[in-house]
C-alpha cells in the first residue's frame, strides 16, 4: 500500500478527529461562567457538561456501521459539516434549556471516533496499526485547543466567539478532507447492518473491550469535562488558570496514546493494560484522599500520572479492536468508543450529585479506582489467559523469536 498516502490520510484524519473534539469539548471550559450566569448547582452544571458525551457516545454505534459500508471520507466531510450548526448556535443561547438542546447536538462531534478508527487502520498494515491509531488518537488534543482557546475568547472577544470562531475552521477542514482524503483501494466492506450487529451478538471479546475504554476514554473524558470545574472548587484558580491545567492533562493523556500504541504493537495490548489497570486504582484513592483536604502539588502529580496512564491505555485498547476484528472494525469501534464516552458521561453527574450532597468529590473519584481494579482482573483472566494459549499453540509450529508476530495475526 502506498506509504505516503497512508501518511497523508493519517494526517488528514487525525486533524477532522482533533477539530471535532474540539468541537465536542467546548462546553466544559466556560461551565464555570455558565454556572455564575444562570445560578445552577453543582448537579445541573454535571448535567450540562455530560449532555454532549451522551449523544457523542450513543452515535459512535451507527457512525461505525455506516463506516464499514461507506467508507470514512464521505463520513467524515459531512459530519464535519453538521459540527458547524450546534457550534454555531450555542453561541446565541441564552438559557439552561437552549444550552441543553443545543448541547446535546454538539455530542454528535464526539462520533467522529467511529469513523476514524476504520478509515485509518485499513491504510497499514497489523504491525503497524497500533502506532498508527495512537497517531490518530492523538485527535484528543482537541480537548486543549478547546479548553485553552475558548477561556481566552470569551475573556477578549465575548463567550458567544468562544463557539463561532470554529466554525469556519471546521469549513475549511471539511473542503480539504472532501478534497484529499480517499478511502483504502480494496478496503474491507462489512455486510448488512443486521450482519454487522450479530458480530457484537456473537463476540464477548467486544464487551471486555468494551469495559475496558469505559474506564481508560471514559476517565481521560470525564477529567477533561469536569477537571476546570474541580480545579476552581478545590483551589479556587482562575477560569484560564484552570484550563490551562486541563489543557496540560489532555496534552500529556494524548500524547501517551501513540506510545500506548506502539508498546502495545511491541509487546501487546494486555501486557500494556495491565501496567496501566495496576497503578491507576492507587492514583485514583491518592486523589480520593486528597478531596477531603486538596493539596496541589500531590493532586498534580497525581492527575498526571494518570492522565499518561489513562493515554497508554487507550491506545492499547484499539490496538486490540483493530487486531482480534478485522474485518468489523467499525462496529465494533462504535461499540466499544461507545462504552468510552459513556464512561465520560456518567462521571461529572455523578461528581456533581456526591458533592451536592456529601460535600467531597471523594467518592466519585474512589469509583474509577473499583472500575480499574474490576479490569485489571478480566485483563488477566480473559486477554492474558488468550495470550498464553495462542503462544502455546504456536510454539510447535513457530519459531521463539517470531511467535509475538504469530500472535498478533490472531483472531478469535
Amino acid at each position: 500500500m502506498d506509504e505516503v498516502k497512508s501518511r497523508v490520510n493519517l494526517a488528514l484524519a487525525t486533524l477532522a478527529f482533533g477539530l471535532s473534539f474540539a468541537a465536542w469539548s467546548l462546553l466544559s471550559p466556560l461551565a464555570p461562567q455558565f454556572q455564575r450566569t444562570l445560578h445552577l448547582t453543582d448537579t445541573q452544571t454535571g448535567v450540562l457538561l455530560a449532555v454532549p458525551v451522551l449523544l457523542g457516545s450513543l452515535a459512535r454505534i451507527p457512525m461505525g456501521l455506516l463506516a464499514d459500508r461507506y467508507g470514512g471520507r464521505k463520513l467524515f466531510t459531512g459530519l464535519l459539516l453538521f459540527n458547524m450548526v450546534p457550534v454555531f448556535f450555542m453561541g446565541t443561547v441564552s438559557s439552561y434549556t437552549m444550552i441543553l438542546f443545543w448541547g446535546f447536538w454538539l455530542g454528535m462531534a464526539g462520533s467522529s471516533f467511529a469513523i476514524g478508527i476504520p478509515f485509518v487502520s485499513r491504510w497499514f498494515a497489523a504491525g503497524k496499526q497500533g502506532t498508527a491509531l495512537g497517531i490518530y488518537g492523538m485527535g484528543n488534543i482537541g480537548t486543549a485547543l478547546a479548553a485553552y482557546a475558548a477561556p481566552w475568547l470569551a475573556g477578549n472577544f465575548g463567550w458567544p466567539y468562544a463557539f463561532w470562531a470554529f466554525v469556519p475552521i471546521m469549513a475549511v477542514a471539511a473542503l480539504l478532507f472532501w478534497l484529499l482524503a480517499e478511502d483504502a483501494p480494496g478496503g474491507t466492506r462489512a455486510g448488512s447492518i443486521s450482519q454487522s450487529l450479530l458480530v457484537i451478538k456473537r463476540e464477548k471479546l467486544s464487551w471486555t473491550f468494551s469495559l475496558f475504554y469505559f474506564v481508560t476514554f471514559g476517565g481521560f473524558v470525564a477529567f477533561s469535562v469536569f477537571l476546570p470545574k474541580l480545579l476552581v472548587d478545590w483551589f479556587s484558580l482562575e477560569k484560564t488558570d484552570a484550563g490551562l491545567r486541563t489543557a496540560g492533562f489532555v496534552v500529556l493523556a494524548t500524547a501517551m496514546r501513540p506510545l500506548g500504541g506502539y508498546l502495545a504493537d511491541r509487546l501487546g495490548g494486555a501486557r500494556v493494560l495491565v501496567m496501566v489497570f495496576a497503578v491507576v486504582p492507587l492514583l485514583a484513592l491518592v486523589l480520593a484522599i486528597e478531596a477531603l483536604g486538596p493539596s496541589l502539588w500531590p493532586v498534580t502529580v497525581a492527575l498526571l500520572a494518570t492522565a499518561g496512564l489513562l493515554g497508554l491505555g487507550n491506545g492499547a485498547v484499539f490496538k486490540l479492536v483493530a487486531q482480534y476484528f478485522p474485518r468489523n472494525t467499525g462496529v465494533v469501534t462504535g461499540v466499544v468508543g461507545a462504552a468510552g464516552g459513556l464512561g465520560g458521561f456518567f462521571p461529572p453527574m455523578i461528581m456533581g450529585l456526591v458533592r451536592d450532597h456529601t460535600g467531597s468529590y471523594a467518592i466519585g473519584l474512589a469509583l474509577l479506582g473499583a472500575f480499574a481494579a474490576t479490569c485489571l482482573a478480566l485483563d488477566y483472566g480473559v486477554l492474558m489467559r488468550r495470550t498464553a494459549t495462542a503462544s502455546e499453540s504456536s510454539a510447535s509450529t513457530t519459531r521463539p523469536g517470531d511467535r509475538r508476530v504469530a500472535d498478533c495475526r490472531r483472531t478469535p
